[in-house]
């Protein structure tokens, strides 16, 4: 039973001649179909339940993997090939029997627990719910990282009620606005959103029907009647890789952990802090260091398995000028900041002569900043990553803005015209057949959101600490920044974000509070990327001729479970798991709650003590506000040269923002995630794309989902099984799972940290 019927049936086969009909980018006219079966049946009993599950599981895996030291994210890639073979199966065993259902107000209904075989658009909307599961590619919910360090870092309270309304308001504020600037950025054939070709391929390739040669060449390339003989299903690649992926993950889960770090270097001088600094692959420079798990290398970075290699290659130019230059130099070169007195690589912060800084001093009774224990304790210091972390970030977001301009802002200004003008190509014009989605459901759902948020400034204010002013100018500049930025993504796929910029305004306006700062960062950072990702999923639609309607109600629902079940994990795991984030400095727990510490460690420098105190004048580092100003000339003088020596075209596809952006994830993301993620993704993406291009279209993306599954899976049942009753298996292997433990010592002389030499 379809949501609403269309208004005009058409010939499957929609062809025209018209040139306005034709799409003007070339890949859209390369991948996208430009036909449609409107009597397709898309509100089907087999998409509800295959998307609600998905969207359950999804929210449940990646809210409990994210509390994991390599916080594996299930991305709907998976839900894709796995939801397919249940669909059919569904297909072919559910009753086709019609039952007709009388709606007060709608009339009879006819409905069907089997309206015929599994079709493309109802796998197009269990995949929206898989994506709204998996917070658009994020994980869990921003904003349950809010709860995560007021529970488990500051070890202050916060009600459930409070948490839940956090999340599901900064999740779903944007949707408002989003669906109001649609016009702009979804009809237009210019506004042609490259990141979803991706999943129009992957949906076509399991959909469209099979050629008969498309089989499994020998080495020869030569194929005959016997060669036919080694095809294997895709189904039956995934059960297999599946099972392969869940049974070894138990040995770098559970019974052998030093496979997810194998630093050969520390093992052959234990001794050696330096030696440690280098091989260590989780605290160090990570030379020589591999690994044998998969949460290891797709953490982070998500898949290699599906990022171009081109995309790779950037980030490894990036990664390995930051990672095996610049920070050398300025650590042994020149001791930048007194690099030597902390260790080379950590998110942690630090008094001057190297200890652990002890925040819950300078937090009063209020959950405010208290100056006098500040002075007492001295400025905060960070270690020399972190430290040029931020710098490359302000670099990045600065370079982001003009690199667009320069390179992007004829093209952006020419389709934004174009689109303007109100030409329709073939799928616009397909999408007429159903009805749009009223303008009020969005002023609706806009005005009900934001009158929560406020109820929550207002009422809750003492475990939220942000006062009305500050929601309304953070939903201000979510607002303003949503359509130029979904411009931007629709046009170059690249996404400036605003959290630093969020997080440093109002660190400057509203210091000393730290969650009225990550509150803020999250309203006006999260709302926006929620918004664009709310146009993406909807231009996913577009293409794929989903109606509208459906598209919506799946993209909300699907939010609100998926907030839910974020909360709700979130809240038993923080509440059952003793010194859950705060294991010991050896321990080989794995609930280390990485990504929390960053954005623990954010709420400190930016909100707690403020930015004035760190990057201002009162603080060690200052000099860091000129990366902004680097950031913003760089594309400048890449243009330039552009311009001067138009020959050379090699000079264009220096992308600044990606090289000086390449580090992003670092930390929580460490060299090893970066080394392993590079290699493997160089392997199939170069590889074996290049040389075995039938097996890699074939089972590339089935390959990914399997083992991202598997290891989940496995992860989940180790907890439920030895996890909960602590059981350990001790033993050389499982003790220390790295063996690099100097790698966090400082090497300044005279300085004197715990089980670390003084030199």
């Amino acid at each position: 039973m379809e949501v609403e019927t269309p208004k005009a049936s058409k010939n499957d086969d929609v062809h025209s001649s018209a040139d306005d009909e034709i799409s003007p980018i070339e890949q859209v006219r390369l991948t996208v179909p430009v036909t449609d079966d409107p009597n397709l049946p898309v509100w089907t009993f087999r998409m509800w339940i295959l998307g609600l599950i998905s969207c359950v599981t999804l929210s449940f895996l990646n809210q409990f993997l994210s509390y994991r030291r390599e916080p594996l994210i299930i991305t709907q890639i998976t839900v894709i090939v796995a939801s397919l073979p249940i669909g059919r199966f569904m297909a072919a065993v559910l009753p086709t029997t019609i039952w007709t259902v009388r709606i007060p107000g709608f009339g009879p209904q006819q409905f069907s627990l089997n309206p015929g075989p599994f079709n493309i658009k109802e796998h197009v909307l269990i995949s929206i719910f898989a994506n709204a599961g998996s917070a658009f590619g994020n994980g869990p919910a921003y904003a349950v990282m809010i709860v995560d360090i007021i529970i488990a870092f500051y070890r202050r309270k916060i009600s459930f009620l409070a948490g839940w309304l956090l999340i599901i308001t900064t999740q779903v504020m944007g949707y408002g606005w989003a669906g109001l600037i649609r016009k702009y950025v979804v009809e237009p054939a210019h506004m042609w959103w490259p990141s979803n070709l991706v999943l129009i391929s992957l949906f076509r390739a399991l959909h469209e029907k099979e050629d008969k040669d498309d089989i499994i060449l020998l080495e020869n390339g030569a194929h005959n009647s016997t060669n036919k003989n080694l095809q294997m299903s895709r189904s039956k690649f995934f059960i297999i890789a599946l099972t392969c992926s869940f049974l070894w993950a138990i040995f770098p889960g559970y019974l052998f952990q030093t496979l997810q770090s194998i630093s050969w270097i520390c093992w052959l001088f234990p001794r050696s802090v330096t030696a440690h600094q280098i091989g260590s692959g989780l605290n160090g420079l990570g030379v020589g260091a591999f690994t044998l798990d998969w949460s290891v290398v797709a953490s982070f970075l998500f898949s290699p398995l599906i990022s171009p290699f081109f995309a790779i290659a950037n980030i490894f130019v990036g990664y390995f000028t930051i990672m095996y230059v610049v920070i050398p130099i300025s650590y042994w070169g020149f001791n930048v900041y007194h690099a030597k007195n902390f260790p080379i690589f950590s998110e942690d912060i630090f008094t001057a002569n190297g200890q652990l800084y002890d925040v819950e001093a300078i937090v009063n009774s209020n959950f405010h900043f208290d100056l006098d224990q500040y002075n007492k304790q001295g400025r905060i210091h960070l270690s020399t990553f972190f430290t040029l972390t931020y710098g490359f970030g302000f670099a990045t977001i600065a370079s982001t803005i003009t690199h667009v301009a320069l390179f992007y802002g004829r093209e952006i200004y020419e389709r934004f015209r174009a689109s303007s003008k109100g030409k329709q190509d073939i799928h616009t014009k397909l999408m007429k057949n159903y009805r749009d989605i009223p303008s009020w459901w969005f002023y609706v759902l806009l005005a009900v959101t934001m009158v929560v948020s406020l109820s929550l400034c207002i009422f809750l204010k003492k475990e939220v600490q942000m006062p009305v002013w500050a929601l309304l100018l953070a939903a201000f500049i979510a607002f303003v920044f949503t359509l130029p930025i979904s411009i931007i993504t629709a046009t170059t796929n690249q996404t400036p974000g605003l959290n630093i910029i969020t997080e440093y305004f109002m660190g400057l306006v509203y210091p000393g509070r730290p969650i009225a700062n990550v509150c803020f960062k999250v309203y006006g950072y999260m709302s926006m990327t929620q918004a664009v990702a709310f146009l993406s999923d909807f231009k996913l639609g577009h293409y794929m001729k989903i109606p509208p309607r459906s598209m919506f109600l799946v993209q909300f629902v699907g939010t609100m479970i998926a907030g839910t079940v974020n909360m709700a994990v979130a809240w038993w795991l923080l509440h059952s798991i003793d010194n859950i984030c705060h294991p010991e400095k050896f321990s080989n727990s794995p609930w280390t709650c990485t990504n929390d510490h960053v954005f623990y460690d954010a709420s400190v420098i930016w909100g707690l003590v403020s930015p004035k105190r760190i990057f201002g004048t009162e603080g060690n580092y200052s000099a860091l506000n000129w990366f902004f100003l680097a950031g913003l000339l760089g594309p400048v003088l890449v243009w330039g040269l552009h311009k001067a020596y138009p020959k050379y075209t090699w000079i264009p596809l220096i992308n600044l923002p990606v090289l000086l952006g390449a580090t992003a994830a670092m930390p929580p993301a460490t060299s090893l995630n970066f080394n392993a993620w590079i290699l493997v993704g160089t392997v199939f993406n170069f590889f074996v794309f290049r040389y075995r291009k039938k097996w890699w279209q074939r089972y590339n993306y089935i390959l990914s989902a399997a083992l991202d599954a598997g290891v989940a899976f496995m992860t989940v049942l180790l907890y439920f099984t030895v996890g909960i009753t602590n059981k350990e298996i001790s033993w050389w292997g499982n003790t220390d799972f790295e063996h690099c433990d100097l790698a966090t010592c400082p090497t300044a002389k005279g300085i004197s940290v715990d089980k670390c030499p003084v030199f």
